[in-house]
């Protein structure tokens, strides 16, 4: 009896905030008390589920975990459109991305779907079902979903995010083709002379195709030999060209030209370039900004000319890069050339090369080559080590 009465007080104690009863219909409802005073309910099959719940939602409330299951039945949708709203700060060309991304791929499979609803499973299945098709397309899809769930998760809109997919935003790219010093030059001969410019900067600078058609007279100072990445170019889907801050904060920096490209741009400033400070340092044939698709048809034709239709103008960065490192430049050194805000991207161009395995190997042969050698049993006895035999001679003689 005493242990019924035990069991009925710690079934009370744990139903403070709500209670569970019986519906007419053989459903068991059960009810709680949110923490501003609503009441809120819930029907069951069975009286266990009814309890589970109960007690979930107090110990919810206990830890200081609580969320209003009702704050998540808001569509995905209706919640992106608000989360982008609310980045004022993003880059134009990011936030046409982002808005593409969710009107392609994300609502029309998701988008109807509430807060609440979204299931880890179905996020899983629906990356996957992308992946197949687009990897690079779903890595960043779902990155921008894991960033939308982890603000409603801070919001307090669901408990915990419903992205959990073990490398779903990681992006798998191919590793990209490194072009010669040769072939670089080869390259840019077979340009049209007012684009040849842009190879040299991508390859010896390691710019970006943005930074290059961003880069004005002002940003650069032949007395030092450096130049300034100040803004970067980008063209919107619809066609229009805006001109803004570099792609992240570390990619505004200064940069060293090294010398044998100084020639070729002192060339083009003053053949290519108007006098004002804030020319643009490429242009096209009326002086304007380049359109990309002109600045690709040239690539495009220069490549095949040289034998090197696989290679992509970013192509071009990644190759002087890994030329860099394999000179030698550190982690850090890269990052800072690069305009990279972590060391992940620094650390794809310190691979090894065959050009550089060379270089090692004939690096050790000049090292055997310029020692002498020392017989090593002179050196023992030089040092007063005896000979492992009589060593052992002697351990056996001595009591």
């Amino acid at each position: 009896m005493e242990q019924t009465e035990r069991r009925a007080q710690a079934t009370r104690r744990r139903r403070v905030q709500g209670a569970v009863d019986r519906l007419p219909s053989k459903r068991w409802r059960a009810r709680f008390t949110t923490p501003d005073g609503r009441r809120l309910t819930a029907n069951f099959p069975t009286k266990a589920d009814a309890d589970r719940w109960l007690a979930a939602q107090t110990t919810d409330v206990g830890r200081g975990a609580w969320v209003d299951p009702r704050a998540g039945a808001v569509p995905l949708s209706d919640y992106a459109t608000q989360w982008l709203s609310r980045r004022p700060g993003l880059r134009p060309r990011t936030r046409e991305l982002y808005t593409y991304l969710l009107d392609r791929y994300i609502e029309p499979e998701l988008g109807t779907t509430t807060l609440g609803q979204l299931t880890s499973g179905q996020v899983r299945a629906w990356n996957a079902e992308l992946a197949d098709r687009l990897p690079t397309t779903a890595a960043k899809a779902y990155r921008l979903l894991a960033a939308i769930c982890r603000t409603a998760v801070a919001d307090e809109m669901i408990v915990k995010s419903p992205c959990r997919v073990t490398g779903g935003g990681v992006e798998k790219a191919p590793e990209r083709p490194v072009a010669s010093i040769a072939e670089v030059a080869k390259l840019a001969e077979a340009m049209p002379e007012r684009f040849r410019l842009v190879v040299e900067l991508a390859a010896w600078c390691g710019l970006r195709r943005g930074e290059i058609l961003g880069l004005r007279r002002r940003d650069i100072d032949l007395l030092h030999g450096t130049l300034n990445v100040a803004q970067a170019y980008q063209q919107m889907i619809d066609g229009s060209i805006l001109f803004g801050p570099p792609k992240t904060e570390a990619s505004r920096r200064t940069v060293a030209i090294p010398s044998n490209v100084i020639p070729a741009l002192e060339g083009h400033l003053d053949k290519f370039v108007a006098a004002e400070a804030d020319a643009l340092l490429v242009t096209g044939q009326k002086g304007g900004p380049v359109r990309p698709h002109v600045l690709q048809k040239a690539w495009h034709k220069a490549r095949v000319g040289v034998g090197r239709p696989d290679l992509h103008l970013h192509d071009l960065r990644h190759s002087g890069n890994t030329w860099a490192a394999a000179i030698g430049a550190s982690t850090k050194e890269l990052m800072a050339r690069m305009g990279h805000a972590n060391a992940d991207a620094a650390l794809r161009y310190q691979h090894a090369t065959a050009d550089r395995d060379k270089a090692i190997a004939e690096a050790l042969a000049s090292l055997a080559e310029s020692a002498s050698v020392t017989d090593l049993d002179s050196v023992r006895s030089r040092s007063g080590h005896a000979d492992d035999s009589e060593a052992t001679a002697k351990s056996k003689n001595t009591p």
